[in-house]
């Protein structure tokens, strides 16, 4: 078979073409810009071309792979669509691929990437075992693709763009949050909330759901319909499908952490189950809202069979996600952390974290805006999550799929900040604002290419010191 993917550096899309490559396929790709990910595509033997021009694309085609994140009046795309040749959705084919497996598979609008690779990891250092397409590169298996033939398994991000993750049905599902995002697809939180409900039922009856506390399914009155203490709007799931609840902040849950604590920059919990309680579970050069992520994680790998010895070792040498709480310097005169937070909660739980891992602390956080209607949807948010960092450096909007939306500009965050330590800045500009504030703690965030000024800071403070 010979696959072409439009759009293949994106990290769903790339999971794929690694996946079909593997099994012996011929893949190749445009994307519209070269980035870390596609060069090691192209160092894989998967060729990968950056201009969007039809006489780039090969012969004897047997299906094309696309992403929505694709424009769809794109020549190639256009071209391929009037030669009749088979194109489907990256969802359709991830769908296609977990059919006839005990698919796990993990949603939320935060969360999923590290879930889901923890999940994983901690089957994969087990006899269980599982096949794995990630929304990140985990630094423990250096890809976001793990195969395992032999195995029942096969975990995967669920994503809510686009509806995607309809095309699932879990035999384990999670859902990690269902906060709004991505309005410029579904138009309102009810109707995204109404995709998340769905997504949920389609859940098999033989296996389970594990809900974030508060995203209550079927153990509530339906006469509740809104959680006022987590503004979080419930979840309507059948009385057959069997549900888990966790948590990282209550004791009421099926599944929660207790006595979290913090030494030496790793976080030490212990682990309330249904049937006992697991001491001193470790993670190391982690943060504070994996607590979260791990519980859920563990939930899942101990419903699946893991002993407490497994699930010990395992989150212990979690070494986590490429950009989420990324450590990439760490000295005596500064800490500099990357994450791919680009949502106002996740933006405040990466904060959070920071200042409960390095109390005292000065720092200073760069953020990307990622869509323009994002922006505008959510512009008081993002400000009030900024708001707790000594100096917030903004970057122009980085649109993706989008065109600009009239008067929507990072301008519109910074105006909402109430503080004199604010800047918007343009790339260039970011490694001589960084000397001229001297921070204790660098932080960058965000979903766009802020993921290229990463190297550049780090090669810099690293030959600063």
């Amino acid at each position: 078979m010979t696959y072409y993917f439009l759009g293949i550096g994106g990290i769903g899309m790339s999971a794929l073409a690694r996946f079909f490559k593997q099994s012996g396929h011929n893949v190749s790709g445009y994307d519209r810009t070269e980035s870390p990910l596609t060069r090691q595509l192209v160092s894989e033997g998967i060729p990968v071309h950056y201009c969007d021009d039809p006489s780039l694309i090969p012969d004897n085609i047997d299906l094309v792979v696309y992403t929505p994140a694709v424009p769809q009046d794109t020549k190639e795309f256009e071209y391929l669509r009037d030669k009749g040749l088979p194109i489907k959705k990256r969802s359709q084919v991830l769908g296609e691929l977990t059919r006839g497996k005990k698919c796990i598979a993990v949603a939320g609008s935060h969360g999923k990437t590290t879930t889901s690779a923890m999940i994983a990891f901690l089957l994969s250092k087990t006899d269980i075992g599982c096949s794995a397409f990630l929304g990140g590169i985990s630094k423990n298996f250096g890809s976001n693709l793990l195969v395992n033939t032999k195995s029942e398994y096969v975990v995967v991000e669920a994503d809510e763009y686009d509806r995607s993750f309809l095309q699932l049905h879990p035999f384990y599902s999670v859902i990690t949050a269902t906060d709004p995002d991505h309005l410029d697809i579904y138009g309102t939180h009810e109707k995204l909330i109404e995709a998340f409900e769905q997504f949920a039922n389609q859940t098999s009856p033989d296996g389970a759901i594990f809900l974030k506390e508060g995203l209550a399914g079927h153990h509530h009155d339906h006469d509740e319909e809104h959680d006022e203490e987590h503004e979080t709007k419930h979840l309507h799931i059948g009385e057959e499908i069997k549900q888990y609840s966790y948590s990282a902040r209550s004791i009421e849950p099926d599944y929660y952490a207790i006595n979290v604590r913090n030494y030496n920059g790793n976080i030490f919990f212990d682990l309330r189950t249904p049937e006992r309680v697991l001491y001193d579970l470790e993670l190391q050069n982690s943060c504070l809202y994996n607590v979260e992520n791990a519980v859920a994680a563990a939930a899942v790998a101990l419903n699946c069979g893991i002993n407490e010895y497994q699930l010990r070792n395992g989150l212990k040498s979690f070494d986590g996600i490429q950009r989420r709480f990324d450590v990439r310097v760490k000295n005596n005169d500064i800490i500099y952390i990357d994450d791919y937070a680009h949502h106002p909660k996740e933006i405040s739980a990466t904060i959070e974290s920071v200042k409960y891992l390095y109390p005292g602390k000065r720092v200073v956080g760069i953020f990307q805006p990622h869509l323009y209607s994002r922006t505008r949807d959510l512009a008081d948010q993002f400000a009030e999550a900024l708001k707790p960092l000594d100096e917030i450096i903004l970057l122009p909007i980085y649109p993706a799929r989008e065109k600009p939306i009239p008067g929507v500009s990072s301008g519109m965050i910074l105006r909402k900040l109430d503080t004199m330590n604010k800047y918007l800045c343009t790339r260039e500009q970011i490694p001589d604002m960084v000397d001229a504030l001297y921070p204790d703690i660098l932080l960058t965030m965000g979903a766009g290419d802020i993921d290229r000024l990463v190297p550049v800071l780090e090669k810099k403070l690293k030959e600063d010191l």
